[in-house]
């Protein structure tokens, strides 16, 4: 049942990765690597406030969606889940939108650090699982217009 579920999962993020390919938005982001490619429609976290708040208090997230965090300058990345109460996993990105390191299933509500290492400047998150059914794995790529064009590993096209 379980494979099944993660299969469906797996085709509908794959299809929606592949009517999105065209372009980049500030909703969505795009992941690629040799497991194929997906789509994600993102709430962004660019500032102080909605980067504390994260997705605290969220019952559910939608199976395609997630919160994109965006930082000014690439640092050293901590996170918890203190009042969040779905499991998620955590994507650590550099400034070029390369996948650094994945927390799979953060547990809820738990306030151990989470680790996510040096020089990342973006964190994506979706929910607990996701990342292992899809086979994102560090070295994937992500696409989104917060990453600069000049240095993204995968650059939005120009509009």
């Amino acid at each position: 049942m379980r494979l099944r579920i993660a299969s469906g999962v797996l085709a509908f993020a794959l299809g929606a990765g592949a009517a999105h390919a065209e372009q980049c938005s500030q909703t969505g982001v795009d992941l690629r690597g040799d497991w194929g490619q997906a789509h994600f429609s993102v709430e962004i976290a660019d500032d102080a406030a909605e980067q504390a708040r994260g997705l605290m208090f969220r019952e559910k997230l939608a199976a395609s969606s997630g919160m994109l965090f965006v930082y000014k300058e690439p640092h050293h990345a901590i996170f918890w889940m203190q009042n969040v109460p779905i499991p998620l996993d955590l994507i650590f990105l550099d400034q070029t939108g390369v996948v650094m390191r994945i927390a799979h299933n953060a547990r809820p509500y738990d306030e151990s650090r989470i680790d996510g290492g040096e020089n990342i400047q973006m964190i994506l998150e979706i929910n607990g699982g996701m990342a292992n059914a899809l086979g994102i794995s560090p070295g994937s790529e992500l696409r989104h217009p917060a990453i600069d064009s000049s240095i993204a590993a995968w650059p939005c096209e120009p509009e």
